[in-house]
């Protein structure tokens, strides 16, 4: 299975994709993030988000896809932008035919860190370990990529 997790934003989206070998191996294939420009208007931005996402899976064709649960935020502005942003890449996954599941912030960390609140810092800290990567990806890479290995935890017996 090759599997794509996905961190949405409507400023960052992070990708993440791995290759699931066996139950006990995962294999790193490629991360990254989309970034619309912000100077556009939002329904351009989430546009391009969304070719943003088509160029993403054309390059890696995962066969499965894991997106973040939207949290609520204390800006329903920002809260609403975000789940703009989650539709649109959930969209683009579903229309490249992809099954898609979702996972929350709380599970994701759970599985990769041990806490529900661990920080951004111990997220990458253990996608690197888990992953054997010599170099962090950013922030929202190393979130998309935690998202993804916490749904193949999640499948192992």
């Amino acid at each position: 299975m090759r599997l794509i997790g996905i961190d949405p934003g409507l400023r960052r989206t992070g990708f993440g994709v791995i290759e699931i070998i066996s139950r006990q191996k995962a294999v790193y294939l490629g991360s990254g993030v989309i970034r619309p420009p912000t100077d556009r208007p939002e329904p351009e931005r989430l546009g391009l988000l969304y070719a943003g996402m088509q160029s993403v899976l054309s390059q890696y064709e995962p066969t499965a896809a894991v997106v973040e649960q939207v949290f609520v935020n204390i800006n329903p502005r920002s809260t609403l932008s975000l789940g703009q942003a989650r539709g649109v890449a959930i969209a683009a996954l579903a229309a490249a035919g992809l099954p898609v599941s979702e996972l929350s912030a709380l599970k994701i960390k759970q599985s990769i860190v041990g806490t529900g609140r661990a920080t951004k810092d111990q997220v990458s800290h253990m996608v690197c370990r888990l992953l054997a990567l010599q170099q962090a990806p950013s922030a929202d890479a190393a979130d998309a990529l935690a998202c993804a290995l916490a749904f193949w935890h999640a499948q192992r017996p």
